[in-house]
């Protein structure tokens, strides 16, 4: 099993896989969906928090976005 390390935490491929695909679906889940996803892929809810942070950074970056940024709509 292979394990991807992002900002320190280190998420096993289907860790990966469940985030990644919740993040196609809704990049900013709200409260409900963050404790589901967490509890699917046994990570504390800060620690899914962080993620989609980051991840939403490296998103932005690709798309040429300031990383401080909010939401597109902000």
């Amino acid at each position: 099993m292979s394990c991807k390390i992002m900002a320190g935490m280190k998420l096993s491929d289907e860790q990966v896989q469940v985030l990644e695909q919740s993040f196609k679906v809704h990049r900013y889940p709200d409260e409900t969906s963050l404790m589901l996803i967490a509890a699917e892929c046994g990570l504390t809810e800060e620690e899914t928090i962080k993620w989609f942070k980051l991840r939403n950074a490296q998103w932005r970056q690709a798309e040429g976005l300031l990383a401080n940024q909010g939401k597109v709509f902000d």
